[in-house]
């Protein structure tokens, strides 16, 4: 990533950062995401978590505890210093009324929230809940987070997304079920 102009898109499950200027940009609906920026050292990054957590054997970025480990790893690596990190948090929203008794959205902010107060990482700016799905673009060199409220007319493309991204990793976890001597 190496100049203001280069974009990345992250997907569930996906963590990326950068020490150079780069926007990363994703699509919320109940998964949230998490940005972490050094302002001093103007170094940042994003996650996508799908779900607070798995089942015990899985460690995939799309499950809180681990996408949070990866992200700040990363940005460690990149020459972050822990200390300095600060955070803001999107998604989290319930965009289907009645979809479920389980509130995966509220279960997911409220994931945010504790993690980053028990890490002792300040969350400085915040849009979780609600009932609408954001597009955020978050700039790695200065911090700066642009959300959009989604229309109700792009939820079928999320449902779609989400719906083909389960089947891949069904797919996927199959093919895992392979033993190689």
């Amino acid at each position: 990533m190496h100049h203001a102009s280069h974009r990345v898109v992250i997907y569930t499950g996906d963590v990326a950062t950068s020490a150079s200027p780069a926007v990363l940009e994703t699509l919320l609906g109940s998964c949230v995401a998490v940005c972490l920026f050094d302002p001093r050292r103007r170094i940042g990054g994003m996650n996508h978590i799908l779900l607070p957590e798995g089942s015990d054997d899985v460690r995939s970025a799309r499950f809180g505890i681990h996408a949070m480990e990866l992200l700040i790893n990363q940005l460690m690596q990149q020459g972050a210093d822990r200390a300095s990190l600060v955070a803001k948090a999107f998604g989290g929203a319930c965009v289907f009324a009645g979809m479920s008794t389980v509130k995966i959205g509220t279960m997911n902010a409220e994931f945010v929230r504790e993690f980053l107060h028990i890490e002792q990482i300040p969350l400085v700016a915040q849009r979780l809940g609600g009932t609408h799905a954001v597009h955020v673009y978050f700039h790695t060199d200065t911090g700066k987070a642009i959300v959009r409220t989604v229309d109700g007319s792009t939820l079928p493309k999320i449902v779609h997304d989400e719906d083909t991204y389960r089947r891949q990793r069904a797919v996927d976890a199959q093919e895992d079920e392979v033993t190689f001597f």
